[in-house]
């Protein structure tokens, strides 16, 4: 390996290093008690260090979030082409949801801290839209499924989409917000995929049943 290329790597994993710190420490304590000389002190590295790669303590979470997210959508693509309805596909969508924040918790902590906090972290209104933007990619895979159960005649012609997409949306999350960090860890997966699979089929029951 050629000292350009050494270079290279040093600086990837020291980068990689330091958010893999902060997003431990905006995890444990929230968005505002986190300081960049906190994340130097975590990634053992000085405070100087931290400003070679990143301008703020903002410009961190955000790159935290935006590669969480990016990763997250990847989940989601061809979904319809892999479903039988649209109702299938609700259900795979919710599965996949749940799955990827039972495997990293953190990321739902992280992601629900800006979500239900986002004006008192004053992140610079630049990065605070792209984060937006990147999470309703996701949101907006719920409506393209509610879209597609129209054209087939699964659904309602007349469903608000955006209404019914931010109303699945705040099912999954109030779920399992409710169950990922209490209760027996033990049973917390399979009471969570059940909490889901029990409102799914009241929900899906009632997009349909005002069709009929």
């Amino acid at each position: 390996m050629g000292l350009e290329e050494r270079r290279i790597r040093e600086k990837k994993n020291r980068k990689n290093a330091i958010l893999k710190a902060a997003r431990r420490l905006f995890f444990d304590n929230g968005f505002r008690p986190v300081t960049v000389e906190s994340i130097a002190k975590k990634a053992e590295l000085s405070k100087g260090s931290i400003y070679l790669y990143f301008k703020s303590k903002e410009e961190i979470y955000t790159q935290i979030l935006l590669s969480d997210i990016d990763k997250f959508h990847e989940h989601f693509k061809d979904l319809l082409q892999k479903s039988d309805s649209a109702s299938d596909a609700i259900t795979k969508f919710s599965i996949i949801y749940v799955d990827l924040f039972l495997s990293d918790r953190e990321l739902f902590r992280i992601l629900m801290t800006f979500m239900l906090h986002t004006n008192a972290m004053n992140l610079p209104e630049e990065l605070n839209n792209h984060i937006i933007k990147s999470t309703n990619k996701n949101i907006n895979t719920i409506e393209e499924i509610f879209a597609y159960g129209i054209k087939r005649g699964e659904f309602p012609p007349t469903m608000n989409l955006r209404l019914s997409r931010n109303a699945l949306w705040g099912l999954l999350n109030g779920i399992i917000s409710l169950h990922l960090f209490t209760g027996a860890e033990s049973k917390r997966e399979e009471v969570i995929h059940s909490t889901i699979k029990a409102g799914l089929e009241i929900y899906i029951r009632g997009l349909k049943g005002s069709h009929e």
